[in-house]
């Protein structure tokens, strides 16, 4: 059984409800259409009812088991309002730019995850949103999780007849979120990072802190960073499986750590591999993704209170129902 669909089986076992704000996109969907039909989740579209429904038909998908609202005219539009009011007053809300917001399905899809009433579990965007597009409302609206210092942002990779890391899975960090973070924030990536597998794949994290030297092969300002990320990190979390700073191949190919990195406890064998900075991991990602072929989940969020998880643009309805089922094991877990 593969990476996703153990992940669906999961799901199935305490259904929950995710929102889609980008319901007038065809892979949105799409996507609705093959979660009900294979009942992992609830679905709640929002936008237009008209709209969405004409576009379904016109497709010949079949949305009928999802809910729509349009957050314009729903019954919760003034409730929402007064919540985000109240929320974001002291930054300068106020009831009229809230009532414009609320409007807008990211805005209120945000609320209906934080509604008191449960009104949906998680909620999944970035088809046609950019990243700071859906984390801005994360963050002003459902905030951090107690005890988490950063938001980050993460990919699983599964890659085809791959026997490396955990049978070819693989969790890339931070490939969609924090530009250029210093040691301190690497080691937040870096132990964030672990608890994600553990909760996802459900085996112990290798953690790799990656970089272009492997024990100080180069010495830089850029390898002293990844070098003190890992000490941080070892401080942090002492029982945390953890080694760097490490190149790839030394990270992943057990032939290679013997040669480059003998005394690694890693020993060649990571699962989670923690990229210095956003260019490396969002290049890595895309490598991996198009040239071997992988199935690549996310950018998914880890940090924030309730489960939010952005998409690439360049998803595909594919990519969407496994991000939905994801998101479903997340909330079970919250």
């Amino acid at each position: 059984m593969s990476f996703i669909d153990e992940i669906k089986q999961r799901a199935k076992n305490e259904i929950k409800t995710i929102v889609l704000p980008e319901a007038e996109d065809i892979r949105t969907l799409q996507a609705t259409e093959q979660v009900l039909k294979e009942q992992y989740a609830n679905i709640i579209l929002l936008g237009n009812k008209e709209k969405i429904e004409e576009k379904a038909r016109n497709n010949n998908i079949d949305i009928s088991n999802a809910k729509i609202v349009d957050p314009s005219n729903s019954e919760k539009y003034y409730e929402y309002v007064n919540t985000l009011y109240e929320l974001r007053k002291e930054k300068g809300m106020t009831i009229e730019k809230a009532k414009e917001l609320v409007k807008d399905p990211v805005y209120y899809g945000m609320l209906m995850v934080k509604d008191e009433n449960e009104e949906a579990d998680g909620l999944v965007s970035g088809a046609i949103h950019s990243t700071s597009d859906t984390l801005r409302p994360a963050l002003q609206i459902l905030k951090t999780s107690p005890n988490t210092k950063l938001v980050s942002a993460f990919f699983i990779m599964v890659v085809p007849n791959c026997e490396l890391g955990e049978n070819g899975t693989f969790l890339f960090a931070d490939s969609g979120l924090n530009e250029n973070p210093d040691s301190e924030k690497l080691s937040e990536i870096a132990i964030s990072s672990s608890k994600s597998f553990k909760q996802l794949i459900g085996k112990e994290p290798k953690v790799a802190m990656l970089s272009y030297s492997t024990y100080g092969s180069a010495k830089s300002e850029l390898t002293q960073k990844v070098i003190d990320a890992t000490k941080l990190v070892k401080e942090k979390e002492p029982n945390l499986l953890v080694d760097g700073e490490l190149q790839l191949d030394a990270a992943i190919i057990p032939e290679v750590a013997k040669m480059k990195a003998p005394e690694s406890p890693l020993k060649g064998e990571a699962n989670v591999l923690v990229f210095p900075d956003l260019n490396a991991g969002n290049i890595g990602y895309k490598l991996v993704q198009r040239l071997a072929k992988a199935e690549a989940y996310g950018p998914l969020c880890q940090g924030i209170s309730k489960p939010v998880n952005d998409l690439s643009r360049g998803c595909s309805h594919k990519d969407i129902e496994g991000v939905i089922a994801i998101t479903a094991v997340q909330a079970q877990q919250k």
